[in-house]
């Protein structure tokens, strides 16, 4: 089988297609063909040697980044009863997802419903519970509150503004001017260019900031919270230093990384039947152009969700 690989971190250039032999099936596992793997920042963040990520597999490489994917269970282990061979599942892993087959306990996925189409279940999960657990778990929005949303076009952010306006907030989104129709579509009662000073000055203050960019931006959005409100700052690699400027400032902030949660997945995945939320997917390449995809995630400039398809 094929899978897509790094043996060095660096630039996009280091991803490479590499014939592997298919691993062993243990009893409690399933082997699945992947249709759809999704593209994330922290894979890109991984690939390059930044942040938890990279930390956590420095001395794995070679190493198969993809932390979301979708495809068909192809074969079952012996005790494995919950599936029947082609069965749609979708989920989250810890890696391996940028590859043609994958072997995964059979409780590491969930089931596609039948009206979901497969590039859908692909891009949900990684942003989807990003989303949901920076708003709920770490950010306690409450109805009636209003929440500030940076990259609000991008995979986690608009997945949160539907998320947040679902929960019963007033949602200011920041975008780029072409994106934004596209969040007033998905339900933001407010949209704002970032890169105009003037409308973030006459913006009432907010209740709950999810930085979704950190660094600079991250700084700069903190005089938009109201004194004693809440910042849930997501890149890693600035949380310290964005966390520390709020504090004099009377915000409660705080950083966090996502924890794989099936209950809430599953959750999120009934939104998505009932319409409630919508994975907007922009880009779809072949397995064997990781490194197109991984460039076009690194531009920071991506509406919605990028995928690889097996």
């Amino acid at each position: 089988m094929k899978q897509l690989m790094i043996k060095a971190f660096g630039d996009a250039s280091q991803l490479g297609l590499v014939e592997r032999e298919p691993a062993p099936l243990a009893t409690n596992e399933i082997r699945v063909k992947m249709h759809f793997a999704g593209v994330n920042p922290v894979d890109a963040k991984t690939r390059a040697g930044l942040g938890w990520g990279a930390e956590a597999i420095k001395d794995q490489l070679p190493w198969a980044p993809g932390l979301e994917m979708m495809g068909t269970v192809m074969e079952l282990g012996a005790e494995v009863s919950i599936y029947h061979l082609g069965d749609r599942v979708f989920g989250l892993l810890g890696g391996g997802g940028y590859s043609e087959q994958l072997v995964v306990p059979a409780n590491a996925l969930l089931r596609v419903p039948r009206a979901v189409s497969d590039e859908t279940a692909a891009g949900l999960s990684l942003a989807g519970i990003t989303a949901w657990q920076g708003l709920t778990e770490h950010g306690a929005l409450k109805a009636g509150e209003r929440v500030l949303i940076s990259a609000a076009a991008g995979g986690v952010g608009h997945l949160a503004v539907q998320l947040a306006k679902d929960l019963g907030a007033t949602v200011i989104a920041l975008a780029s001017p072409h994106n934004h129709e596209f969040l007033r579509s998905l339900g933001a009662d407010q949209v704002l260019d970032y890169r105009e000073a003037g409308q973030l000055a006459a913006l009432a203050p907010v209740d709950l900031l999810l930085d979704l960019v950190g660094g600079e931006s991250g700084l700069s959005l903190l005089s938009q919270v109201k004194k004693e409100g809440r910042v849930v700052t997501v890149p890693t690699n600035t949380a310290e230093q964005v966390i520390a400027a709020a504090q004099p400032l009377g915000l409660n902030a705080t950083g966090m990384l996502k924890h794989n949660d099936n209950q809430q997945l599953a959750k999120l995945m009934q939104m998505v039947v009932e319409q409630r939320l919508r994975v907007e997917i922009s880009h779809v390449y072949p397995l064997a152009e990781g490194e197109l995809a991984h460039r076009q995630i690194e531009t920071g400039h991506t509406r919605g969700k990028i995928l690889l398809k097996g």
